[in-house]
């Protein structure tokens, strides 16, 4: 699933490609997800220029006119297609006609990708945010009895992080991802926000770098530990990996808080 850095790279990306272009036409062959009916989407969001592209979390938001959001999330397998005049994409969720011959195809072969019309505003702080910070997380973590990486991969508390960046930034902060999330002391909440601020950062500059243009996929070879077949971390120790809702990927050179 792209996370936060990807999402980054990929909302740059195609704001250079498409703002200010007008939606000409908008197609949805896969409607199990969507909320609102097609021509509803039409109405609203047919004719209005791209005034910008924003992202949410895990999400992006295309902002359209003065009124309408449409959103994306592309779940895990999802991915984006600026395609010419008469070209396809397979496994297509959603394409969004602009002005100049160019669109935007949403594909997944799992066919969960899903679009939302005006999606509600979330109340989790960005992980990026100044909101997320070591008194939030001192706030919200007390008593919390699970483990500090499910808390930062849950939507709910903090957008933008998913399974391999939650391992690399525990890592960074040499906190175990076992780690009982109230039980961590302050003074490493605040060296766990700060290794968030680094690794997100550096990763969106890594990415940009080495895949310029990019719109879709997961770029992951730069990673610490995240990678499957590298046998030892920055710091020389084996890295390990446990398979149990999704793949995480540890070292003993983090410390346990339990």
């Amino acid at each position: 699933m792209p996370e936060l850095p990807d999402l980054e790279v990929f909302q740059h990306n195609l704001e250079k490609a498409l703002l200010k272009k007008k939606l000409t036409d908008i197609s949805v062959p896969v409607t199990k997800n969507l909320k609102v009916t097609v021509a509803a989407l039409k109405k609203a969001l047919v004719g209005q220029s791209l005034v910008k592209i924003a992202r949410s979390g895990k999400e992006l938001n295309f902002y359209f006119g003065k009124q309408h959001v449409l959103g994306m999330h592309m779940m895990l397998h999802g991915k984006l297609y600026l395609l010419k005049d008469g070209e396809e994409q397979k496994f297509t969720i959603a394409v969004l006609q602009f002005s100049g011959g160019v669109s935007l195809a949403l594909t997944d072969y799992q066919r969960a990708a899903h679009i939302t019309l005006d999606p509600p505003e979330k109340t989790a702080p960005d992980a990026l945010s100044k909101d997320f910070n070591a008194k939030y997380l001192e706030d919200h973590l007390s008593g919390k009895k699970i483990t500090i990486k499910k808390y930062l991969t849950d939507q709910k508390n903090v957008l933008g992080i998913g399974n391999a960046y939650a391992d690399e930034i525990l890592y960074t902060a040499k906190i175990s991802p076992f780690s009982v999330a109230g039980k961590i002391p302050p003074a490493q909440l605040n060296e766990l926000v700060k290794a968030v601020q680094k690794v997100l950062k550096d990763a969106i500059k890594k990415i940009n770098k080495s895949h310029p243009g990019i719109i879709n996929g997961e770029v992951r070879d730069f990673m610490q530990v995240h990678v499957p077949k590298k046998e030892k971390s920055p710091g020389g120790r084996p890295i390990e990996h446990i398979d149990k809702g999704g793949r995480t990927y540890f070292t003993d050179e983090q410390v346990l808080y339990n």
